[in-house]
């Protein structure tokens, strides 16, 4: 069983999961490079995953085997494990708990050889309805309070499989790093009533220096301060804290941003590793209008170093102004 040990200088829980070393070891992610035996994300090879949680298929076909579009799997290698209880105790001034959570992989595509950026519309759009069903089942679990939804592409961003996938952790606790944003949006909220989230779109909007694109609900941006070179934000233009609460045509739209995103990401920077994270309020929390749901992508072009570890500052080489104009120029 994982566990959650809490670190008691700064708060910070961290998870013990020696299951977790047992993965395969990351390696340079070549999509025409020769693999090591069969892919168990591929079409045809269901049975080399964990049984299915869900899956997106043609009519007829049954699960567990070929015709779907779309499929979420358990982790062969969960950070934490689904069964069990929490058992929060205490051991001398150490805090700690059983490493319950939920860990899941959306594989997003049959096809081994497609990079997400040539994905269509409507695929991005079926991997957004994924995160959202997956969110609302997992929050029904009294045990969990928050869901992180991320993707890791390419090794040196941290996957350890080529086949284009995303993930899930459901965790029992709220991390530290979204904490303290949501602290921040609501000390912003208190002081001038308004979300810090929807000024920084119309200001974004309107002086348009840092706007890489947008559409009737979103607004593509590179932030003001900008921790890595081609960071970028996708920022609802209606203020929601939940993703899972979307409408129809938000979805619609953000497939349309998150896809255009990543293609202009690949045309300025030719395909680099990345990492993208969804932020949204965690289920306890009350809409109260402080926090606003937004997704990061965050190309993997400069390494966090010792500075970085130690001041928590960071060095980027690139204003955010710069990557905006890159990215505006690509052509779609």
């Amino acid at each position: 069983m994982p566990q959650l040990r809490k670190d008691p200088v700064v708060g910070r829980w961290v998870i013990i999961s020696t299951d977790r070393a047992k993965r395969p070891t990351p390696r340079e992610h070549k999509r025409n490079s020769p693999r090591n035996g069969p892919c168990p994300f591929c079409e045809g090879n269901e049975g080399l995953t964990p049984p299915e949680i869900m899956a997106y298929r043609a009519a007829g076909s049954s699960r567990e085997s070929p015709g779907w579009t779309l499929r979420v799997v358990p982790n062969k290698f969960p950070a934490l494990m689904i069964e069990g209880e929490l058992d929060r105790r205490g051991e001398g001034v150490y805090d700690l708990m059983n490493g319950v959570g939920a860990h899941e992989v959306v594989v997003e595509t049959p096809n081994h050889e497609t990079n997400m950026g040539a994905l269509s519309e409507k695929q991005y759009e079926e991997i957004l309805w994924a995160y959202r069903d997956r969110i609302l089942d997992l929050r029904k679990d009294k045990r969990f309070r928050y869901v992180l939804i991320f993707k890791n592409q390419g090794s040196e961003a941290g996957a350890t499989m080529e086949h284009t996938h995303s993930q899930l952790i459901a965790l029992p606790i709220v991390p530290r790093t979204v904490t303290d944003e949501l602290v921040g949006a609501q000390e912003y909220y208190k002081y001038k009533e308004r979300c810090i989230y929807c000024d920084i779109v119309r200001q974004e909007i309107e002086e348009r220096a840092r706007v890489v694109s947008e559409n009737e609900n979103f607004a593509v941006i590179c932030p003001f301060a900008s921790r890595f070179p081609f960071e970028t934000w996708i920022l609802p233009k209606r203020h929601s804290s939940y993703f899972e609460h979307a409408s129809k045509q938000e979805y619609v739209d953000l497939s349309r941003s998150l896809r255009e995103t990543l293609i202009r990401l690949n045309g300025s920077l030719n395909d680099p590793p990345f990492n993208y994270i969804v932020h949204s309020m965690p289920f306890e929390e009350t809409e109260d209008g402080h926090y606003h749901w937004h997704i990061e992508v965050m190309p993997k072009l400069t390494q966090v170093a010792g500075f970085e570890w130690g001041t928590g500052f960071y060095i980027n080489p690139v204003t955010p102004e710069e990557a905006a104009l890159s990215l505006r120029e690509i052509a779609l």
